[in-house]
Order: C-alpha cells, then structure tokens, then sequence
C-alpha cells in the first residue's frame, strides 16, 4: 500500500504534466511552431512565446531552490517576462519548448523521489511539496492562456486532439 508522500508525489506528478485536469503540457505545446509562437492578439499582453519563457523563467527559479539553492529573484515585473515577443528562429523556440519540457520531467523525478514535507533550506518556510504545487498552478494558469490564444488563431486542438475540442 502506497504512503501518503508516494500518493502526493503521485498527484503532483498528473498536475506537473498535465493529467486529468488539463491536457498533457506537451501535447499542448509540441506542434506549435514559431511563427504562431510569436503571433499578436489585439489587447494581449504576450504572445505564447513571452508566456512560454515566463513559465521557464519560474520553473528554473523552483528548481534550483528545489536543488538546495537560492535563486536571484527579481525585483521587478519585467525581470520575469520575455521582451522578444518571437523565438529568434525555429530552432530556438525548439530548444525552449525542449527545456520546459525536460524541467518539467525533472520536476516529476523530484515528486516521486523525495520526502515532500521537508522544508527548503533556503526557503525554511517553504516544503518540497508546495514548492512543486506552486510550479504546476503555475504552469497550469499559463498553458490555460496559451489555449485559449491558440483557440483565438483557430490553431486547436493540437495533433491527437484536445479537450475541449
């Protein structure tokens, strides 16, 4: 029978990737390409490109206190935003989705491998746990935004479908 870590570490994990309460992070994101990554919606602050580096941006601040250490965090709203609002080539926005997604795994390692009500010895009133939590509210909040942009350019669903259709 399963601890209540090993379940937790379980639940994390569908909400890192993207199980049950949305679509799976990468089927989301995998067949975007770069020019609709840096297309502009009229009263939109951001195009997926922005959103998809804000989300790395945090997802490597979360690892690396996570990892033991203690991440520079920024002091102003702009530190945390892409100001390129396309990937420079498709390559580029390759390796980012890439890096997301590989973080993303990372986390889910973590989830499953420690003990989640330790605290953060950088962050004492912080745990494993609501750091992981954190990051995938995060993420979730972010790639709801990127659907409903890509449903916007008439770019849904993703190949293999998406829900809502």
């Amino acid at each position: 029978m399963a601890n209540a870590n090993e379940v937790f570490g379980q639940a994390l994990v569908m909400s890192l990737k993207g199980e049950r309460g949305h679509i799976p992070i990468e089927r989301a994101l995998s067949d975007i390409d770069a020019e609709l990554a840096g297309k502009q919606i009229d009263e939109v602050p951001y195009t997926i490109y922005q959103l998809v580096k804000h989300m790395l941006y945090w997802q490597d601040k979360f690892l690396e206190f996570l990892d033991g250490g203690q991440p520079v965090m920024p002091t102003a709203v702009h530190e945390m935003w892409e100001e390129e609002s396309k990937p420079a080539s498709p390559e580029e926005w390759k390796e980012t989705i890439e890096r997301l997604l590989k973080g993303t795994d990372q986390a889910c390692e973590i989830a499953m491998n420690v003990q989640l009500d330790d605290t953060l010895n950088k962050w004492p009133t912080e745990s494993k746990a609501s750091i992981l939590r954190n990051m995938a509210s995060h993420n979730s909040c972010h790639l709801g935004e990127i659907i409903l942009m890509r449903r916007l350019f008439g770019a849904w669903p993703p190949v293999g479908g998406g829900y809502p259709a």
